[in-house]
């Protein structure tokens, strides 16, 4: 007999969910964490810590209010590290103290130290005193998250030099910032340390950024981005970073126009927190970024009662997501056939201003040679903009011409990942633009934006002689 029915190595939101998912089918299952509290990258270095500094910018600085009272308007005129950091530790208490009690409730055993494989069957933990406690399993769930990539020619100093998990724990705010990566972590600092007036320069090698939105999205963005006086340079390859006679890291760019701040956060990537767990016993290798593949219908691995989840599987890498897959992957193991998820699942990106998409973008409807038409709603044209004294956000809606049916739903601005829902749920209810033309929203309220975007699109492509 196995000591457990699974060992989840990682206590993230996928290890999490499929712990408790496989002690509500009975199981006895250990959750194994190097970290001395639970919760993994979501809560300690990555989502949490990042959403609530986000939240704290927003509402020390007076940002949503900045459309009634001018761009100087500040809550709190003085605002320090040490004030972000303040409710960042009372969330990340909180979020631990909600999971220790769901384990304890659940009857889920947790380990602290080191896990590695010892055979397929077999985990090694090691404590950070040495001892050592071998355990087998009957399933293995590996959900141990990554870490940020940290290449050789970076000077990571801990003091101007930081990646995104450090980032967190500076000692002061900067007068000016250079992000270096584009993806969605340097976009979201980016943005949250430009909404406290610091003057940031994000980076790119690449001529594009977040790809995978829809690109009338990204040039709103990019637009609000610029109005502000933050720095975008996209094209930049960065060939190395020195420091000049006062010791600020100077981020130097192949075009030679080189960016000098007194801070530097490198945030191009993460790899995989796989190079400890001695995957080769267990008949597994990791790809060059630490990731491990799995068959995406089952999350297993080529060893099949060894199961991989979150993150450290590579894309989408959502919180959201990684919830999902480690209930999937525990349900898999014991027997159970969940209902498939549905097809569409948004993404939302915490930059200021926020980012939330599902569904088709109009790119991707062209690559398909769907004849379709879009509708566009602003915030500012909504009551509830005007009361919020929001003078930016839009929301865009792209529906089938053939067929009415809803395409895809496209938000940037205030409120972006909360309003992203109304649009998913018609999504995968294979709803048409009828739905939103019909139905009445509360008033007034962000949602109405989605009766002015789609008779917006009704008007451009499927009026008749009887007009809405």
């Amino acid at each position: 007999m196995a000591d457990f029915d699974l060992i989840v190595i990682g206590s993230g939101p996928s290890g999490r969910r499929a712990a408790i998912q496989a002690a509500k089918l009975d199981k006895k299952v250990l959750v194994v964490d190097k970290r001395h509290r639970v919760g993994g990258v979501s809560v300690h270095t990555g989502t949490i810590p990042s959403k609530t500094m986000r939240e704290t910018v927003l509402n020390l600085s007076g940002w949503r209010e900045r459309g009634f009272y001018g761009r100087a308007y500040r809550v709190k005129q003085d605002i320090s590290a040490a004030d972000l950091q303040e409710r960042m530790t009372k969330t990340l208490d909180h979020e631990v103290d909600v999971l220790d009690h769901q384990f304890a409730r659940n009857r889920v055993r947790t380990a602290v130290g080191q896990a590695s494989f010892v055979d397929p069957t077999h985990v090694r933990i090691e404590a950070e005193g040495g001892e050592e406690q071998v355990h087998s399993a009957r399933f293995v769930l590996i959900a141990c998250g990554t870490r940020p990539y940290r290449p050789a020619h970076i000077p990571f100093n801990g003091t101007n030099v930081f990646d995104s998990d450090e980032i967190l724990a500076m000692p002061k705010l900067p007068r000016s910032l250079t992000v270096i990566g584009a993806g969605v972590i340097g976009v979201e600092y980016a943005t949250i340390f430009s909404a406290l007036d610091v003057s940031v320069t994000l980076v790119e090698p690449r001529p594009t950024f977040l790809d995978f939105v829809d690109r009338e999205l990204i040039e709103e963005f990019t637009h609000e981005l610029r109005d502000r006086n933050m720095s975008l340079r996209l094209g930049s390859e960065v060939t190395g970073i020195e420091f000049d006679d006062h010791g600020r890291p100077v981020c130097r760019i192949a075009s030679g126009r080189d960016v000098v701040s007194e801070v530097l956060m490198f945030a191009a990537g993460r790899v995989g927190e796989t190079d400890t767990l001695n995957l080769a016993a267990a008949g597994l290798e990791a790809d060059k970024r630490g990731r491990v593949e799995v068959d995406p219908q089952t999350l297993q691995t080529k060893v099949p009662h060894i199961y991989a989840a979150g993150d450290v599987i590579g894309f989408p890498s959502l919180a959201s997501t990684s919830m999902e897959q480690g209930r999937l992957a525990a349900c898999h193991a014991f027997g159970l056939q969940p209902v498939p998820p549905p097809e569409y699942f948004p993404y939302g990106i915490y930059s200021v201003p926020e980012i939330s998409t599902v569904g088709m973008s109009e790119e991707e409807v062209k690559k398909r040679g769907i004849p379709y038409e879009c509708g566009i709603a602003r915030f500012r044209e909504t009551s509830r903009g005007h009361i919020m004294g929001l003078e930016t956000g839009m929301m865009k809606m792209i529906f089938s011409k053939k067929t009415a049916r809803l395409l895809g739903v496209h938000i940037v601005g205030e409120g972006a990942t909360e309003l992203i829902h109304i649009g998913q749920a018609v999504l995968n209810l294979k709803g048409t633009i009828d739905y939103f033309m019909e139905n009445t929203f509360n008033y007034p309220t962000l949602a109405e934006a989605y009766k002015i975007a789609s008779l917006d699109a009704w008007n451009r492509a499927f009026a008749t002689s009887t007009s809405r």
